[in-house]
């Protein structure tokens, strides 16, 4: 067997089995409601952009290639005209904090969002500097963008982001570039748990809060998905009445994740109200930014309270 076919062996299949640590989130609650808003709009790939080539999944009809798709980009634009301020009043209605997990290129474009957000009380963490995958970057590329996003996403929001998702894929360096980084209380480069999990980096405890893509607008564009915005809220409720079942016994958490250009359409805004209004019914639920969570984490392990470290010198070049 050759060394590209060499089975791994750092896999976790067993996670807690069962028996998570005994942690109760703050007041009582017993589930922690986690909405993500994704905001990719101007990070999208577009040879408008100058990029090498334009973004094709989602929302183009077909694909475009070597010259700029004006549909492609009128698509994404939509997102920050229109659905940014549908999703924006339903989060302040039902008093949601929420975390935008930005692309920095999207935020130094629409500085504005985020500063909207944060006066709403949204965290803003990191999506990466495109609206890309860093699965085949090589590792000076990936700490040029990490360092461009939390750049620019610092200078919209004010503060730079504490956490970070990459679309889909993540290098095998990604995690050991975050703690190295220094900036970064946890990273959502996961899909494996309904729990935050602790991982050792770089002799570093690190916090990961898994994503989930089954609770996710996306599936408005997956053959067999959501068609109505009824489907989104129904599927979303019944995982969020398991959870809240669960959680009367363990710790649980669940992971919404938004998009402004899908969501905030007005044909599906509706199902995100009705989601939002069976969530807030529930006194032991709580709608908790996910710097929240991974703090409230490591408090009921114990771990010292977490402090961002200074970017070393030369951590880019």
């Amino acid at each position: 067997m050759d060394a590209a076919h060499t089975m791994v062996t750092d896999r976790d299949f067993a996670g807690y089995r069962g028996s998570p640590p005994p942690i109760r989130w703050p007041h009582g609650r017993q589930l922690a409601v986690s909405i993500v808003v994704n905001v990719e709009e101007g990070a999208e790939l577009s040879i408008g952009m100058g990029d090498e080539s334009n973004e094709f999944i989602y929302e183009a009809v077909e694909r475009v290639e070597g010259v700029r798709d004006l549909c492609m980009e009128s698509h994404y634009e939509y997102g920050t005209r229109a659905g940014w301020p549908r999703i924006r009043e339903l989060l302040r209605q039902y008093g949601v904090a929420a975390t935008l997990n930005a692309n920095g290129r999207a935020l130094a474009i629409s500085p504005w969002l985020a500063q909207e957000a944060v006066s709403d009380g949204h965290e803003v963490s990191c999506h990466g500097w495109r609206w890309e995958r860093q699965v085949y970057m090589d590792e000076t590329t990936e700490r040029r963008h990490m360092v461009q996003a939390v750049t620019a996403i610092e200078a919209a929001a004010g503060a730079p982001p504490v956490g970070w998702h990459t679309r889909s894929a993540p290098s095998v360096a990604t995690r050991q570039l975050l703690v190295e980084h220094g900036g970064f209380l946890y990273d959502s480069n996961a899909y494996n748990d309904d729990l935050p999990y602790m991982v050792s980096c770089g002799g570093r405890p690190h916090v990961v809060l898994p994503y989930a893509f089954d609770t996710n607008d996306m599936r408005f564009f997956n053959h067999g998905g959501f068609v109505h915005g009824d489907d989104f809220a129904r599927y979303c409720i019944d995982a969020f009445d398991r959870l809240y079942r669960e959680g009367a016994q363990q710790p649980r958490m669940l992971s919404i994740g938004l998009h402004l250009r899908i969501i905030g359409r007005p044909a599906r805004i509706g199902g995100l109200e009705r989601l939002l209004a069976h969530v807030a019914g529930h006194p032991g639920a709580w709608f908790a930014r996910r710097d929240e969570i991974a703090h409230a984490w490591r408090d009921g392990l114990g771990l010292p309270r977490w402090q961002a470290r200074p970017v070393p010198e030369g951590f880019a070049k």
